[in-house]
C-alpha cells in the first residue's frame, strides 16, 4: 500500500514537471542562449525585447516601460515630478532659464529668467555640446537632495552660486485660461492628470467672476490621461447622475462611471474643441457632451483611442500598461478605430491627411453600422474611429510653405524669441505692463523680420531664402514669433492668449457663439 502511494506521488510530480509553463519556457530559452550563443548576449536586453515584441501582438496600445522610464512617464500622469523648478532652453550651446516654476525652490532663491547655467556640482555644462536629457538628468534627482548650480547673469561681472534642494515641482494640465470676449471664457487643457479637477474648476470660478456666460473648452492636442479625471471633468458640465462612460472586457464586467457631484458650469453654453491628436481621456469627455446634447464639439475627427490600460509593477521596477477595457460613450459608441493592420493603424493620421480628410469632411466614410444618436435630441452621431465634430473646421494650410517648415524644424522661431527677449526683458516689461496691452500694442514690423531673416540665414544657411515662399508665411511667421515673445516674458497662458487669434478652430467657436449658431444646434436641449 504504501509502495503504491509513493507511486502515485512520484508519478502526479513527473506529470507536473513535464507539463512546464510558458514562463518556464522563455526562461529555459534565454538560459540556453545565454550559455551557449556564439557570442556574448545581454539578457535583460533580449529580455525586455521578447516584452515589447509580445505586447506589439495584443494592440497598439498595450506598452512596456523600462525601470529606467517609469518615473518620467507617470509624472504627467501624477502632475508632478522632483526636480529644481525651471523651465529652460539650450540656446548657443548654453542652458538659458526661460522660467522658474511658482513656488519652486529656484523662485525662491531668487533664479531668474534669463540666468544662463554654466556649472552643476562644479562640472562645466556650457559650450560642450550638452542634450536636454543630460540637462534633466543633473538637475532631477531624490526629494529633499541638493545640487549646486552656478549662473551667469546679465549686468552682473561674477557668476552667482545657489545649493538648491530638489522638490516636488507640479506639473500644470491647463496651460491657459482667459476671457477671449467679454463674455467667452476660454481652458486649454493639455492633459488629464491627478490635479486636473482642482485646475479646470479652479480656472472656471476664476472665469466666472470675470463674467463668462461661455464656455470654449480647448481638448485640441490633448492625448488623454487618467480615466477618473475625464469622469470629474465630465462631471463639471454634467448634471444628476448621467452615464459618462461605460467600460467592459474578458477580465472586467460592465463598469459604469457617471456624474453626480454639482458641476461648476452645468448650464450656459459650452463648447468642446477637439482635433486628430485628442485622444482617449479627451474623447471620453467630448463624447459625453456630444451623447447628452449638453453642447457642442468644434474642430476635426478625434484619434479614436477606445481601449482602457491598467499599469502593472514587474519585479525589476519596469512596469507595464496592458488593455484591460474597451470604453463606451453614454449612447454606446465604441470609439476604438481598427488595429488589425498595426502599421495601417501607425499611419492613420498621415493616411487621412492624404484622402484629404482634415481638409473636406466628405472624405470622411463612415458606414451606417456605425450611426447612433444622441440621447436628448437624437440628432446623430457616429462611433468606430474617434468622435466627430459637430461642427467641422478644415485645416489652414495656408502659410504653410517649404520654407516655413524648415524655420519650424530648425528651432529658430523660438530661438529667436528667446534671444529677442532675453536682450530687451527689462525694456519689454516696462513698456508692457502685461499681456492684454502687448497683444494690442506690440507690433512685427519689417525691420524686426528682416533681422530675424538675417539671424535664420547666419544660424542656418542651409536654409535657402524664397521670397515667394516668404510672403506667403510672412503672416503666419510674424503671429509665431510675437506669440513666442508673449510666452518668454510671461508664460504658456500669454502664448495662448496671442496664437488663438490664428486657431482656425477657436476662432470658429467664438464665431459659432456669436452668430447664434450655437442656439440653433440646440434649440430644444433641456439645458
Amino acid at each position: 500500500m504504501k509502495k503504491s502511494v509513493l507511486l502515485l506521488f512520484v508519478c502526479s510530480s513527473f506529470l507536473v514537471f513535464s507539463q512546464p509553463s510558458q514562463g518556464d519556457k522563455f526562461s529555459q530559452l534565454i538560459n540556453l542562449v545565454d550559455r551557449f550563443y556564439v557570442d556574448t548576449v545581454n539578457s535583460n536586453q533580449l529580455t525586455e525585447t521578447a516584452i515589447i515584441a509580445l505586447l506589439e501582438k495584443l494592440d497598439p496600445h498595450s506598452t512596456y516601460i523600462s525601470k529606467e522610464e517609469v518615473a518620467d512617464a507617470n509624472s504627467s500622469i501624477n502632475g508632478s515630478f522632483v526636480g529644481v523648478g525651471i523651465r529652460f532652453q539650450i540656446l548657443k550651446d548654453t542652458v538659458m532659464v526661460v522660467a522658474t516654476i511658482p513656488g519652486g525652490p529656484s523662485e525662491k532663491l531668487g533664479i531668474l529668467p534669463g540666468d544662463k547655467i554654466v556649472r552643476v556640482n562644479n562640472e562645466s555644462i556650457a559650450g560642450i555640446g550638452i542634450k536636454n536629457s543630460q540637462v534633466r538628468d543633473r538637475l532631477l534627482g531624490e526629494l529633499g537632495t541638493k545640487v549646486s548650480i552656478e549662473i551667469l547673469r546679465k549686468q552682473s561681472e561674477k557668476p552667482f552660486e545657489f545649493t538648491i534642494k530638489r522638490d516636488k515641482i507640479p506639473l500644470f494640465s491647463v496651460d491657459a485660461h482667459y476671457m477671449l470676449t467679454k463674455d467667452i471664457g476660454y481652458i486649454k487643457l493639455s492633459s488629464f492628470s491627478r490635479t486636473t479637477v482642482e485646475e479646470v474648476q479652479q480656472s472656471i470660478k476664476n472665469l466666472k467672476d470675470n463674467g463668462m456666460k461661455h464656455l470654449i473648452f480647448d481638448l485640441q492636442g490633448n492625448g488623454g490621461g487618467l480615466l477618473d479625471a475625464a469622469q470629474k471633468i465630465a462631471d463639471e458640465f454634467l448634471s444628476g447622475d448621467k452615464l459618462v462612460v461605460y467600460s467592459e472586457g474578458r477580465a472586467q464586467p460592465r463598469t459604469n462611471l457617471k456624474a453626480g457631484n454639482k458641476g461648476l458650469w452645468e448650464k450656459g453654453s459650452l463648447i468642446v474643441l477637439t482635433d486628430e491628436y485628442s485622444a482617449s481621456a479627451s474623447e471620453i469627455v467630448s463624447g459625453a457632451i456630444q451623447d447628452w446634447d449638453r453642447g457642442i464639439i468644434i474642430g476635426r475627427r478625434t484619434y479614436g483611442k477606445g481601449l482602457v490600460q491598467r499599469p502593472f509593477d514587474l519585479i525589476d521596477g519596469s512596469q507595464i500598461r496592458l488593455t484591460m477595457a474597451r470604453y463606451y460613450t453614454p449612447s454606446g459608441r465604441f470609439i476604438q478605430k481598427p488595429y488589425d493592420d498595426i502599421d495601417s493603424y501607425k499611419k492613420d493620421l498621415s493616411l487621412r491627411y492624404k484622402n484629404g480628410e482634415f481638409v473636406h469632411i466628405d472624405s470622411i466614410k463612415l458606414p451606417d453600422s456605425l450611426r447612433f444618436e444622441t440621447l436628448e435630441l437624437k440628432r446623430t452621431v457616429f462611433g468606430g474611429g474617434g468622435i466627430m465634430p459637430d461642427l467641422f473646421v478644415p485645416l489652414d494650410t495656408s502659410g504653410i510653405t517649404d520654407y516655413f517648415s524648415a524655420v519650424v524644424r530648425g528651432g529658430h522661431i523660438n530661438n529667436y524669441s528667446l534671444e529677442y527677449v532675453d536682450k530687451k526683458r527689462i525694456e519689454l516689461m516696462k513698456e508692457y505692463t502685461d499681456a492684454s496691452r502687448f497683444k494690442s500694442d506690440f507690433t512685427i514690423d519689417s525691420s524686426f523680420l528682416s533681422d530675424f531673416n538675417e539671424y535664420v540665414r547666419k544660424n542656418d544657411p542651409d536654409i535657402k531664402f524664397d521670397e515667394e515662399q516668404w510672403k506667403e508665411s510672412m503672416q503666419l511667421i510674424s503671429y509665431r514669433l510675437k506669440a513666442g515673445i508673449a510666452q518668454n516674458l510671461w508664460g504658456y497662458s500669454e502664448f495662448f492668449q496671442v496664437y488663438n487669434d490664428t486657431n482656425e478652430i477657436v476662432q470658429r467657436a467664438i464665431e459659432c457663439i456669436e452668430k447664434k449658431e450655437y442656439d440653433r444646434l440646440l434649440k430644444n436641449s433641456k439645458q
